[in-house]
């Protein structure tokens, strides 16, 4: 990493974290980096792994500064090092390894998916313990290597592994690329569930001139997702834009073109409101195939239910925090994908807040230098705010 100085530059150190490449599950050296920075600054670092049946082991890491306060506070800050793959590098107009910087923007794959988010909260910590003595009360990083992937050795791990440990924490800021245009004008305070479906649907093979002695698998499955597209699950509440159900692939696997087939398959995926749940979801599913008639399998698979941290202090405190910094109110949004707030909001309330990322997953992935050290500076007086709480 080099001197202890440029540790508290976060984008010195978002682009020492970018020259790493760790494609998930692979971390490669970013907590070997992290922890060089963070036990200087008085940090506690466990770093831990956990592997699956089959699974390549996943490398978190636990890292805790100060106690309780008077006020009893212990504030977590959450984020993953790992990145999607690059895809065709020679389509980069950088290196997406090399953490370049080309007119006030910082390029590679995981500058804005989320090593800045890490970079800005670290380089913020370092900040704020220099003008506070003693401190008010307990930080946790939060820090894993599978958000990208499977999401199962990752943050779900690390939380129950923690709690074990007798970690309670009462509120938690995820740096996930939240901003949509300018730094801090959106903060996600839920998001919505995901169930993916994967149906089979079987009839008889036979001959395109004798149709009466097939059954054809595919006029079912057409059937079958219409009956699930016919209507809207819902209209969506104060808080959710309507549920989605989008199918996206339709699978036959038929070369001939006389020949009637006998298995179908499509895959399906809801992104839904808290109106419903994966159970629900998976009884109005059935209701619906069932109606159609005929054979079929369905495989129905969650990767979390919608959750919603209600606003209140939390979220009034870091949009006190952006404003403070920017000028700027966040709008309060659950829209987009998931993020591993989906796990941590049953263990304490969570919301989001990071840099813009329209470029995230891209080719050319970058973020601009003065968003990453607003980032820091935001993050900077939430902490402020946060523990001067009684």
């Amino acid at each position: 990493m080099g001197d202890a100085p440029s540790a508290l530059d976060p984008v010195r150190l978002t682009q020492d974290l970018v020259r790493i490449p760790s494609v998930t599950p692979k971390v490669g050296a970013c907590f070997d980096l992290l922890e060089e920075v963070l036990r200087p600054l008085g940090f506690e670092v466990e770093r831990v792994s956990f592997a699956g049946p089959g699974a390549e082991p996943v490398e978190n890491m636990l890292a805790t500064l100060g106690e309780p306060g008077s006020n009893g506070l212990h504030l977590a800050f959450a984020g993953h090092v790992d990145v999607v793959p690059p895809g065709d590098v020679k389509a980069w107009g950088q290196d997406p390894f090399a953490g370049t910087i080309v007119n006030g923007r910082l390029f590679g794959r995981g500058a804005a998916d989320m090593k800045s988010g890490v970079a800005a909260f670290v380089a913020a910590v370092a900040n704020w313990r220099e003008t506070t003595h003693p401190l008010p009360g307990k930080i946790s990083l939060l820090l894993t290597g599978d958000e990208e992937g499977p999401a199962v050795d990752g943050t779900v791990k690390l939380l129950e592994w923690a709690t074990a440990r007798g970690h309670r924490f009462d509120a938690c800021v995820v740096g996930e690329p939240t901003s949509q245009s300018e730094l801090g004008d959106m903060m996600k305070i839920g998001r919505r569930g995901s169930l993916t479906g994967r149906l089979s649907v079987y009839g008889r093979q036979g001959h395109v001139g004798y149709p009466h002695r097939a059954d054809n698998a595919a006029h079912r499955l057409v059937a079958m997702l219409a009956s699930l597209l016919a209507q809207p699950l819902d209209a969506g509440n104060a808080f959710f834009e309507p549920s989605s159900l989008q199918v996206t692939t339709i699978d036959i696997g038929n070369a001939a073109t006389n020949v009637v087939p006998g298995l179908a398959r499509a895959v399906f995926n809801i992104r839904h409101n808290d109106l419903h749940n994966a159970r629900s979801l998976e009884v109005w599913v059935r209701d619906r195939l069932d109606a159609v008639g005929g054979r079929y399998d369905l495989e129905l698979k969650s990767s979390g239910d919608a959750f919603l941290t209600s606003p209140g202090p939390l979220s009034e405190t870091l949009a006190a925090a952006v404003g403070e910094v920017t000028g700027r109110t966040p709008v309060l949004s659950t829209s987009g994908g998931t993020s591993d707030a989906r796990f941590i909001c049953h263990y304490c309330p969570v919301v989001e807040l990071g840099l813009p990322g329209p470029s995230m997953h891209q080719v050319d992935e970058h973020v601009a230098l003065e968003d990453i050290t607003g980032l820091a500076r935001i993050y900077e007086v939430f902490l402020r705010r946060y523990f001067a709480r009684s």
